[in-house]
């Protein structure tokens, strides 16, 4: 799960991160009454969408007088901002953040993220912050700097220090800056999160460390602890389909291509993905209905599913274990038919009663493809797809 820049400013106020005064605003007028509110000589319009690279894109503006606050405030306001985390077809923006101006003197660059081979959460920090952090990444990897955390004890002075040194944080700002990135870390730990992440974190002209962003990723499986995020949650930031596949406990995402999947278990769904491109075709979603699927719960993954406009055909790969696979047949046969399907249907199932599933299928008029094998799943699909 992922929250808007000033929702992760308010989360940093809690755990004693220094953050600039903004306001979030839904409309123009708001934007201005919110820079009347902070006062002041310079003031900064964020576009508040679940993406970085807003700046680029122009969803960043400086605005030195309030009637520039409301020029960039409607500008903004409604524009379909395209990043490179977007896609092609950008996102609405709905949300303003009207924040005060800093006398920005350095612009650096800090994240928390779990490191799954170490198993510890791992500070990454940089010198260069900023617009082009992907860049220093890829072109300098040397200039990006990381420690992993023992979490029984957490951040220490002395590996704050260490850290904030490497990224050229002068000496007499280096209590400000341990300060906040032991504070960053105690937010990423005690909310569950995934990624935490501050750029720019800024040194000011009069040696302050202050946090000028902020991205928060969550565990969505941790989220039932923190009733408190989950209320951050904007639906109209996520895939529809996305949220409504949620909404039944299916774990669902969109892709580009034109063969859904339905599949049980995540390893599998990944596997069959993998099957389908590697005979040229195209997966349109990962899609796993878990170990507990119902007739109910496939027939509302097919609707998820055919409300894709380019979608040309599904393939349904079911390993019965704990789903045995006739309850699997049952749910296709009734999903089939409660939704008049019109797209090509191949069918692969291994395990827990195949045969009575396969029987299942077999019986019940519908113009279902069978495959015994994943390769020959993945064949027949994509050359439905193709029409042949």
């Amino acid at each position: 799960m992922k929250i808007h820049e000033y929702q992760g400013k308010e989360i940093l106020r809690k755990f004693g991160v220094t953050v600039p005064r903004g306001i979030a605003c839904d409309s123009v007028d708001e934007a201005v009454a919110a820079a009347e509110k902070l006062g002041g000589p310079v003031w900064v319009v964020k576009a508040q969408i679940h993406a970085g690279g807003r700046g680029k894109g122009g969803g960043v503006k400086v605005a030195k007088s309030i009637d520039q606050v409301r020029q960039y405030a409607g500008e903004i306001m409604g524009m379909q901002l395209i990043t490179h985390q977007t896609g092609a077809t950008g996102q609405k923006v709905r949300h303003l953040l009207i924040a005060e101006g800093a006398d920005i003197k350095k612009e650096l660059y800090v994240s928390m993220v779990t490191d799954r081979v170490s198993q510890r959460v791992v500070l990454m920090a940089s010198s260069e912050g900023g617009m082009d952090i992907e860049e220093v990444a890829e072109k300098h990897p040397e200039l990006i700097h990381q420690i992993a955390i023992d979490p029984a004890v957490g951040l220490t002075d002395a590996e704050a220090s260490a850290i904030a040194t490497k990224i050229g944080v002068p000496q007499e700002s280096l209590a400000d800056a341990c300060a906040q990135l032991q504070g960053l870390y105690e937010a990423y730990w005690e909310t569950d999160a995934s990624l935490a992440e501050i750029n720019p974190l800024i040194l000011t002209g009069d040696g302050r460390v202050i946090a000028l962003d902020a991205k928060f990723n969550f565990d969505a499986n941790a989220l039932y602890r923190h009733p408190e995020i989950v209320a951050y949650r904007d639906l109209d930031e996520e895939d529809p389909a996305e949220v409504e596949a949620s909404r039944f406990d299916l774990a669902y995402i969109s892709l580009d291509g034109n063969i859904g999947c339905l599949v049980n278990g995540a390893g599998l769904a990944m596997a069959t993905m993998d099957t389908i491109k590697l005979f040229g075709g195209e997966p349109a979603n990962f899609l796993d209905v878990g170990g507990g699927a119902t007739a109910e719960k496939v027939t509302e993954a097919f609707k998820i599913m055919l409300k894709n406009p380019g979608l040309k055909a599904i393939l349904v790969n079911i390993f019965g274990g704990i789903m045995k696979c006739d309850v699997i047949a049952e749910g296709v046969i009734v999903a089939s038919k409660a939704v008049s399907l019109k797209v090509p249907l191949v069918v692969r199932m291994k395990g827990t009663n195949e045969d009575i599933g396969k029987k299942m299928l077999a019986d019940s008029g519908l113009p279902i493809i069978a495959a015994d094998t994943m390769g020959d799943a993945a064949r027949q699909v994509v050359a439905a797809a193709n029409g042949k």
